[in-house]
């Protein structure tokens, strides 16, 4: 048997078992964390203190993936988060966001099957409908926590999207140069997805939410001879 074609096989047994070994560790100190955000939630900006969110695990099937709630509640809510949205934003709502603690509670999700830690960002309905054939391969790997691109572009799409002013400006910009870019990040991600990948995106995720520095990591060129 080839030795590649049997690593490929096992990648997804081996990521899974990965992502319910490292979502139980975690969960024992980060409870306690996300006890105290949600109580300190509750008292300053009431109910509800998760945001459940409908998207996408795969083309046609859908999960709520959820956040500690960042925002005011509106009754309009949906696309991409530009400077329109930004009023929206509480106090709290911008450390938690700065500091990734609004994604903690995913590691529920994670242990249903229902994202990994290192994968593609589960896209909307609305995305995965209107770029079914990129997404069909993009969302062959579970949607991630984060992931290659969120690594490589998370900042400078926060760049873009922050010159946007309207619902349609931030829509126009996110379809014409977010998305796209994204989804070529993510094709990358399919074609090379590894143990060693996803342990190298995980490193470089926590060292730039630790520093707050704004630089895109660079990982080495193996020499293929």
């Amino acid at each position: 048997m080839d030795p590649a074609f049997d690593e490929e096989a096992s990648h997804p047994r081996l990521k899974r078992l990965f992502d319910i070994v490292l979502a139980t560790v975690l969960l024992v100190p980060l409870s306690v964390v996300m006890a105290v955000v949600a109580l300190t939630l509750l008292v300053v900006q009431g109910r509800p203190i998760l945001y459940r969110a409908e998207r996408m695990q795969a083309p046609g099937r859908s999960f709520r993936q959820l956040k500690f709630r960042t925002m005011l509640l509106h009754d309009e809510d949906s696309g991409a988060t530009g400077a329109h949205k930004h009023w929206r934003i509480t106090p709290i709502g911008r450390f938690l966001r700065r500091s990734r603690i609004d994604e903690f509670p995913q590691l529920f999700n994670i242990l249903r099957g229902e994202m990994s830690f290192v994968g593609p960002r589960p896209p909307l309905r609305e995305y995965v409908e209107r770029f079914p054939l990129k997404y069909r391969q993009v969302l062959r790997c579970r949607p991630g926590v984060t992931g290659l691109a969120t690594l490589i572009y998370h900042r400078h799409e926060d760049r873009i999207l922050a010159r946007c002013g309207s619902a349609e400006a931030t829509e126009r910009a996110y379809y014409r140069r977010c998305l796209p870019a994204k989804l070529r990040i993510d094709e990358i991600y399919l074609h090379r997805s590894s143990l060693g990948l996803d342990l190298w995106i995980l490193w470089n995720t926590a060292r730039i939410v630790v520093s707050h520095r704004d630089e895109r990591p660079r990982r080495r060129r193996s020499v293929r001879r």
